[in-house]
């Protein structure tokens, strides 16, 4: 069985950001740093510019990966599904998650489905949920802004009509990103990014000392004053030796 990360090292991820989350994945397959679990531009592992961040100022957050499909009621369907059922997922996943909600709606509907307001936001949050990503808006951004509940999302808007779940812990893809049930998702400000759970460990490690390596080079760039100095510096970008 593949080792789960531990609130130690979870808590730490949250303590650096998206990008270099995203750098120690897959951004720069050629950096000894850099763990090479996608390809950066063929596999779909972090979100696009349809998404964006409710609450910048809350800071980084990662959780284990629920995902839910949201849509129009199917009258083949109704019923088979509820809320309760991702509220049920929610707590049956090692704590602490993230909902991804892909939604499903005509595209004349699909930037007027406020989703997730306050009750239901309140709800995940007492089975250990910590944020949510979806590719379509939610609503109650003020109140869930006092719940320190963080939104990735496709907008905001202020009602919705009738609704329906149409999976649970299914695959699902929200705004460029393919997620699947249990994968870590690291997100801020800048997007979010997924990751296989049992590589967390490996993704802080390296982190941690490409920060470094950029904190060596940033601070030989500050003392440049010409364009030879920047090149001697280490030029735009330098990658850190693996230790």
């Amino acid at each position: 069985m593949a080792e789960m990360p531990t609130n130690d090292v979870l808590n730490e991820l949250r303590k650096i950001d998206t990008p270099t989350i995203t750098n120690i994945v897959a951004t720069y397959p050629r950096n000894p740093l850099c763990l090479g679990l996608y390809n950066p531009w063929a596999e779909n592992w972090y979100t696009d510019t349809s998404i964006r961040c409710i609450y910048p100022e809350m800071g980084a957050i990662v959780g284990h990966a629920v995902t839910c499909v949201f849509g129009l009621p199917d009258p083949n369907f109704t019923g088979r599904l509820s809320f309760m059922d991702v509220v049920d997922a929610l707590d049956a996943m090692k704590r602490p998650t993230i909902l991804v909600i892909q939604q499903k709606w005509p595209a004349a509907l699909m930037a007027k489905a406020g989703l997730a307001g306050e009750i239901m936001v309140t709800s995940m949050k007492a089975v250990g949920c910590i944020g949510m990503l979806s590719n379509g808006p939610s609503r109650d951004v003020d109140a869930v802004r006092r719940l320190n509940f963080q939104m990735l999302l496709g907008g905001v808007t202020a009602g919705h009509g009738e609704m329906a779940v149409h999976a649970v812990n299914v695959p699902v893809s929200v705004g460029g990103m393919d997620v699947a049930p249990g994968e870590l998702i690291h997100m801020d400000e800048n997007g979010a990014v997924k990751f296989p759970a049992d590589k967390a460990g490996q993704v802080l490690d390296n982190a941690r000392k490409m920060l470094e390596g950029e904190a060596e080079h940033l601070a030989r760039l500050r003392a440049a004053t010409t364009a030879a100095e920047v090149r001697a510096a280490g030029g735009a970008y330098v990658a850190k030796r693996a230790e």
